[in-house]
């Protein structure tokens, strides 16, 4: 219903409400297998010494988080998808692709997609240094687990979302908009209290 209002409000020059979400339940589990597994990680060792439950629920929760976000809710949210596939030389490919359609995600939506695919495998970058630190062996085994699927759904979207562009190029041309962007707003700040 959401939509149909939001193609209304455009269509006679208003905004369309996008505090409202398209995708409510992507959105939820989108996030919920995801910080359940971080959650597990942290706090199981207060309820049981066992690691073995505790591994075998961060694998789990990692999985369906990794399969959540690759099949449903990056189509859902932000209208990208990839996969791999072994073509018949042997050789494997990675294959990225976008909506066509020209429907343009939420922006509610897109934020919280990216930040969350961003801010995990980074959360478990840091368990995994803690347990190398804490020569916590058995732990870091989970952490690389979790940072693993993660990380592979970051990389398999940041590639989508770069179309053909490398990564490093793409990061090279956002640095040298925020250098030109901060340069010119620096210069007309300084002209602004100059004149004045």
């Amino acid at each position: 219903m959401a939509g149909k209002d939001d193609d209304i409000a455009a269509a006679f020059g208003g905004e369309p409400d996008h505090s409202v979400k398209r995708h409510p339940v992507a959105v939820f589990f989108h996030l919920f297998f995801r910080a359940s597994a971080l959650l597990v990680y942290l706090f199981c060792r207060w309820f049981t010494d066992a690691f073995i439950p505790s591994f075998i629920a961060i694998v789990l929760l990692s999985a369906f988080d990794f399969w959540t976000v690759k099949n449903v809710t990056a189509r859902l949210l932000v209208g990208l998808r990839w996969w791999n596939k072994v073509d018949e030389d042997g050789v494997s490919q990675w294959v990225f692709e976008s909506r066509k359609d020209g429907r343009e995600p939420l922006p509610s939506e897109s934020r919280i997609f990216w930040w969350s695919l961003v801010i995990c495998p980074i959360i478990w970058l840091v368990f995994i240094f803690t347990s190398l630190i804490g020569f916590r062996f058995n732990w870091l085994m989970a952490a690389v687990v979790g940072g693993t699927f993660t990380g592979t759904n970051l990389y398999g979207y940041m590639r989508c979302s770069q179309g053909k562009t490398s990564l490093k190029a793409a990061a090279t041309q956002y640095l040298g908009r925020k250098v030109l962007e901060e340069a010119l707003t620096s210069q007309a700040t300084s002209s602004s209290t100059a004149s004045a």
